[in-house]
């Protein structure tokens, strides 16, 4: 799991701010916006790089009544952290911790027949029935059961119930471009959802919840809430795609500010080359500051020469290539104080970029510039608790 420092003991070189009163009121705005749907928080990847327990609990603690994660391990995870409630896992490879995750009472995803041999033959050894979600592939074409299978599929699920086996919990599915507003295969994986659930409740499955809304359509699909909507990045303060709009527009506030101390600045004359392939070179004489922190920190190198960084109140651009540990900017002749904060990204709203602009940077989306922040940067946790905030 990732790092955690305190505030007052965190190493200088870098830090990952987590503002969890921010978390929390994120998980209240995307409960408004799905008022009838209960709602899991996905703190899948160590909670897309926040820190899959603190957030786990902020998300508790603001009324997420489901945890979602994509590994049994980050699940089980969770159970050993003392996280309780229900826990969902969904990406399961042949000869999983079934056992293991029937024991500690995870919900589990079920796409296909030997998913369900192999949990069946785990909670006959267990003495104990599995919770099982079986999913259906909507038009996705990635996990889950293809509606030519889903007769089969159900029918096997059904017969492992009736013999105390497993409870079937769930039935879901994942949309493909609900991050694109009025993209046909919006409704028609909405409409093959309804057909394969009421098939499935023909037959005699009788779900606790039915889901297929992730954090696009908690925001713009009303009618994609069932009993659960899936809220992953928007947990986290960051839009699902430009498209759909701001956090900002959705009462949403970026979690994760992240920040470095400069480690030096130096004159440098003009026509100098500065780091790796010099593909930048100074136009006149000015001063460089150097960042410590890299593409092994999770800094995209794709970033180079475009990342954009605040430093003593003004916007700089990365000059040149982003190496594994460090990067460097122009000054423009400015000289902070070496130990001076960069900081990389943020709310935005102190004059600081964004994550999505690290994005357009990049060319990616926000999800992956948070995500990938490496374990050498500490994550500092603040307003941890309700009453710190204000």
């Amino acid at each position: 799991m990732t790092e955690t420092a305190h505030p007052r003991t965190a190493p200088l070189r870098a830090r990952a701010e987590i503002d969890l009163a921010a978390l929390r009121a994120n998980v209240r705005a995307l409960r408004a916006h799905a008022p009838t749907a209960a709602l899991m928080a996905v703190v899948k990847s160590d909670a897309y790089g926040h820190g899959a327990v603190p957030c786990a609990r902020a998300a508790r603690e603001a009324g997420a009544t489901w945890l979602g994660t994509a590994t049994p391990e980050e699940a089980l995870a969770l159970r050993a952290a003392g996280i309780p409630g229900r826990i969902m896992c969904w990406l399961w490879t042949p000869g999983g911790p079934w056992a293991e995750a029937i024991e500690a009472d995870l919900d589990v995803s079920v796409s296909g027949m030997w998913a369900l041999r192999e949990v069946t033959a785990a909670a006959e050894a267990v003495g104990a029935p599995a919770r099982v979600q079986l999913k259906a592939d909507t038009g996705l074409g990635r996990g889950g059961c293809q509606p030519a299978d889903w007769p089969e599929l159900v029918a096997a699920a059904l017969a492992a119930e009736a013999r105390g086996l497993l409870t079937v919990t769930g039935l879901w599915s994942h949309l493909a471009c609900a991050d694109e507003p009025g993209h046909p295969s919006i409704q028609a994986q909405l409409t093959l959802f309804r057909e394969m659930v009421a098939h499935a409740e023909q037959q005699g499955v009788r779900p606790e919840v039915r889901h297929i809304a992730n954090s696009p359509a908690t925001l713009t699909l009303p009618e994609s809430h069932f009993d659960l909507v899936r809220t992953g990045i928007a947990v986290y303060g960051i839009s699902p795609s430009p498209e759909v709009g701001t956090p900002g527009d959705f009462g949403l506030r970026p979690v994760m500010t992240l920040s470095a101390s400069l480690a030096l600045i130096k004159h440098a004359p003009a026509g100098h080359g500065v780091s790796y392939g010099h593909h930048y070179v100074t136009p006149g004489e000015t001063t460089l500051g150097l960042v410590p922190v890299g593409y092994a920190d999770g800094i995209p190198r794709h970033a180079s020469g475009t990342g954009p960084v605040l430093v003593a109140g003004k916007w700089r651009t990365v000059a040149g290539r982003v190496a594994m540990d460090q990067f460097v900017v122009d000054l423009g002749g400015d000289e902070p104080e070496p130990g001076t904060r960069a900081v990389l990204f943020g709310p935005g709203d102190r004059g600081e970029p964004t994550a999505e602009d690290w994005a357009r940077a990049a060319g990616t989306i926000a999800y992956e510039i948070v995500t990938r922040i490496g374990t050498r940067v500490p994550r500092v946790y603040v307003k941890v608790n309700e009453e710190q905030v204000g």
